[in-house]
């Protein structure tokens, strides 16, 4: 990671695209019931070719597909039953020419055959005799056996998490334990003078609870991290530094929620400084511009703003695709989002992007705004808006993409 001057305040692109920790997370063998939304360590391929025999795909009649050419209601063919395929079982029976062998979804094409015709295209006219009134071209009504995925392709790629489909496809080809990068260990240190624990019965003059850490604890976990509540450190930069210092030979990434005050902040940078290299202090985003990133003896480290808004407001953007790309990721999953139409003007500043929480209702997106030291604002959110770095403002009616909270 190349030095960077000290203080220096960054867009969030620049830290998007340049703040690329190389700390990877260990690599760990799961059971494939565990392995969800887990990321693989690098493709895996499939053994066998899948599904491994060439099957039906409808119920009905394995056929030669040339008996079935010029086949209507009208001048239906005529096909001889030569017998049946049973579920599970290999075929007993071949389809001769001009004859038919019904057949389950699912069951084995038996030899001979090149066409499934559907049940619902046929008539037994006389015991022994199938009706077909419509043609069948060759490959219809069946999968190939190696149509699914061929022997020795990719049932899933590297580095992205593992979906409920992926695991489907990883048992079917008899796999049933997955190489994935362990869980992200996300370690949050509170700060402040002001601040108390939750468990706090009853609150003096000027004392706030902890508020900022449970909630980054969930944001953590909903990105596959383990987070470790730390406790909470007072506004001194010998204290800060000695539990960071303490911290960070456990952690792949250390997030500090600083305190509110310039003087919270100065004292949480100087500790960081002391400990590694600062990559930037300060992002030109609202809320959130207070935000320093830094590399401490190659762990990540993300200084947060004191105000609980602001400091969930930043992590989203810019730490949990820090957390992702520690467990190997480097696409994170995108959030679920929506297309809504904006109910008023927007002000925005050129140069900064501004992150604006919003109701949604009936296609509309409504603005909910208050200071960023009011988690309320955050619980009433149905989503999130992000006002891009050249916009000078969004006008009323503007259609707008809306990340939706989970």
């Amino acid at each position: 990671m190349t030095g960077r001057e000290f203080f220096t305040t960054r867009t969030v692109s620049e830290v998007l695209a340049g703040f690329r920790p190389a700390r990877r997370t260990a690599v760990e063998a799961v059971p494939l019931d565990a392995a969800l939304h887990r990321v693989p360590v690098g493709a895996v391929s499939a053994a066998a070719a899948l599904p491994g025999f060439p099957r039906s795909t409808v119920d009905g009649f394995a056929v030669l597909a040339a008996d079935t050419y010029g086949a209507s209601e009208g001048l239906p063919s005529y096909l001889d039953l030569a017998g049946a395929v049973r579920m599970g079982r290999a075929p007993d029976i071949a389809v001769p020419p001009g004859g038919c062998v019904a057949m389950p979804t699912g069951g084995v094409l038996p030899p001979g055959a090149d066409a499934v015709v559907m049940v619902e295209f046929t008539a037994e006219t006389m015991p022994g005799t199938i009706e077909v009134t419509r043609p069948v071209a060759p490959g219809a009504g069946l999968v190939r056996a190696d149509e699914d995925v061929a022997a020795g392709a990719d049932l899933v790629p590297g580095g992205r998490p593992l979906r409920a489909p992926d695991l489907g496809l990883l048992a079917a080809a008899g796999v049933v334990e997955v190489a994935v990068h362990a869980r992200p260990r996300v370690t949050i240190l509170s700060t402040g003078d002001e601040v108390v624990a939750p468990s706090t019965p009853a609150l003096q003059p000027g004392q706030v609870r902890d508020a900022t850490a449970s909630a980054l604890a969930g944001l953590v976990r909903d990105a596959g991290g383990d987070p470790m509540i730390a406790g909470i450190v007072p506004d001194d930069a010998g204290a800060l530094g000695a539990a960071l210092k303490d911290v960070l030979h456990d952690a792949d990434l250390v997030v500090v929620s600083a305190g509110s005050s310039v003087g919270a902040r100065d004292e949480t940078a100087g500790a960081v400084a002391a400990l590694g290299e600062i990559w930037c202090h300060g992002i030109a985003l609202k809320p959130g511009k207070p935000t320093l990133l830094a590399d401490c003896d190659g762990v990540p480290v993300l200084g947060l703003p004191g105000n609980p808004l602001s400091a969930l407001v930043v992590f989203r953007l810019i730490g949990l695709p820090l957390v992702w790309r520690l467990a190997g990721c480097e696409h994170p999953p995108p959030e679920p989002s929506t297309r809504a139409r904006l109910s008023r003007d927007l002000p925005s500043a050129a140069g900064r992007v501004d992150v604006v929480q919003v109701t949604v209702a009936d296609g509309v997106a409504t603005p909910i705004f208050g200071p960023s030291a009011l988690l309320s604002v955050l619980t009433r959110a149905d989503g999130c808006l992000v006002v891009p770095e050249p916009a000078t403002g969004l006008d009323a009616g503007t259609e707008v993409d809306v990340m939706l909270y989970r």
